[in-house]
């Protein structure tokens, strides 16, 4: 009996915990089900992909390929030294802002500057992608949280998804006193809401939903990939990607996800683009239908019609097996071979249209 008591508050402990945790973000409502079922890419029960995605399944022997490669490179999967983030330059931030610029600031978070207004994609600035101790999965760079206090206001806040690793409780807290409206995939607004974040000031989006914003028609994306941040709620929240255009500037983030022939009906509809950030990283064939490998990436970049393409989704995490230089290096190669221009910015390094640089910083680092 004592072992079936234990068993049993072992169970509502963990169900406690992720119901009232504050990162595990908000659950769905009965309203926000009969909302999201107005949505054509819902099913009745959760958002799907616009071509099939699984993922393999998961048995002894590709458990024990997954332990083999995660042994054979655990000394490359993070950097030896942490990754510097450049510090928050004003000025130069400020001025020229009749051209696009942006500061990439490791795996997904992008403050990117179009048309004036400063929009920041994905804050997740946290330490740690993980919500439950004692597991960690820490980040390359620290005191990254810190960054929000130097950073110029904020216009609007955008987010793709609502995995670990692209919205985190601690950043949108810190982020809140700075920005005013928050343009968030459809289902992403409840946990904003959970957050403390005014209803009012959120606007969901589903694929190929558009709004003018300042002068930016700001519109969702399809992207292949899936959601959740529990237990229960997989797929629960739609996932895409961003298209920024004004009447001089075009540029692309493609979100999460693995390829499909999306990317060129993005490019045919709103290319071509001054910028193109392409997903690269954090594969495994495991998974392969869900992120791009980087000579997907590259080969996506061009679908899309990106004249540079810069490659994002890495120097932040180890998510995956590969080494942590893997992605980068692979896309500069799979680029050259197609003569595709590319831009590799350092971790908050301030890039200006017409100015991209393409040092291989992470060349002197192990």
């Amino acid at each position: 009996m004592w072992l079936l008591a234990f068993l049993i508050l072992f169970l509502i402990s963990i169900t406690s915990y992720l119901k009232f945790h504050p990162q595990f973000g908000g659950t769905m409502s009965a309203s926000d089900k009969a909302r999201y079922a107005q949505s054509k890419n819902w099913d009745g029960k959760k958002f799907v992909n616009l071509t099939e995605t699984t993922m393999v399944s998961f048995n002894l022997v590709t458990i024990f390929k997954l332990l083999r490669e995660q042994f054979a490179n655990a000394k490359t999967k993070a950097p030896k030294a942490l990754i510097p983030v450049q510090t928050f330059d004003a000025i130069k931030f400020n001025s020229q802002r009749n051209q696009p610029k942006f500061i990439w600031y490791g795996h997904a978070v992008l403050l990117l500057q179009i048309n004036g207004k400063n929009l920041l994609i994905d804050p997740m600035f946290g330490p740690d992608t993980t919500p439950i101790a004692p597991m960690a999965n820490k980040r390359f760079s620290k005191n990254t949280l810190a960054v929000i206090e130097e950073l110029p206001p904020i216009d609007a806040v955008l987010i793709t998804h609502d995995h670990y690793d692209h919205i985190d409780y601690a950043s949108i807290q810190q982020i809140k006193g700075k920005v005013d409206t928050y343009f968030v995939s459809l289902g992403s607004a409840r946990h904003l809401i959970k957050w403390g974040i005014d209803t009012a000031k959120i606007t969901e989006f589903d694929w190929w939903d558009t709004i003018n914003f300042h002068g930016i028609d700001l519109t969702f994306t399809p992207s292949r990939h899936f959601s959740g941040r529990g237990l229960f709620d997989r797929a629960k929240v739609l996932w895409g990607g961003w298209v920024f255009q004004t009447t001089k500037h075009s540029i692309y983030w493609s979100g999460d996800g693995g390829y499909g022939e999306h990317f060129k009906e993005v490019g045919e509809k709103f290319g071509p683009f001054d910028w193109a950030f392409m997903e690269c990283g954090q594969y495994n064939n495991a998974w392969r239908q869900i992120h791009l490998f980087p000579d997907e990436s590259v080969q996506a970049g061009i679908d899309a019609q990106g004249k540079i393409c810069i490659p994002y989704h890495w120097g932040g995490f180890a998510l995956a097996m590969h080494p942590w230089k893997e992605p980068i290096e692979q896309f500069v190669v799979a680029a050259e071979e197609v003569q595709l221009p590319i831009c590799t910015p350092k971790i908050g390094e301030i890039v200006v249209l017409g100015e991209e640089p393409n040092e291989h910083w992470w060349e002197v680092m192990d």
